[in-house]
């Protein structure tokens, strides 16, 4: 069993290592040069702070159903 667990854990090191190539360093700059970085940037931030104030308002929620 740790033959395998180590066998697995070598070939995913290995795959990840040869995965990254220099076209996808490309697209990055190419996303940095027209400026839709900062779309994807205030999306995932919009999202994130959505989720935090749903979390937040249903943990009052709760708490206030807990006490009564």
């Amino acid at each position: 069993m740790k033959r395998i667990i180590y066998s697995i854990t070598c070939l995913l090191a290995f795959v990840v290592s040869h995965a990254q190539d220099k076209n996808s360093v490309q697209e990055v700059s190419g996303l940095r040069a027209d400026g839709k970085i900062w779309v994807v940037m205030a999306v995932c931030l919009t999202i994130l702070t959505g989720l935090v104030i749903y979390v937040i308002s249903l943990d009052r929620k709760i708490s206030k159903k807990e006490k009564m």
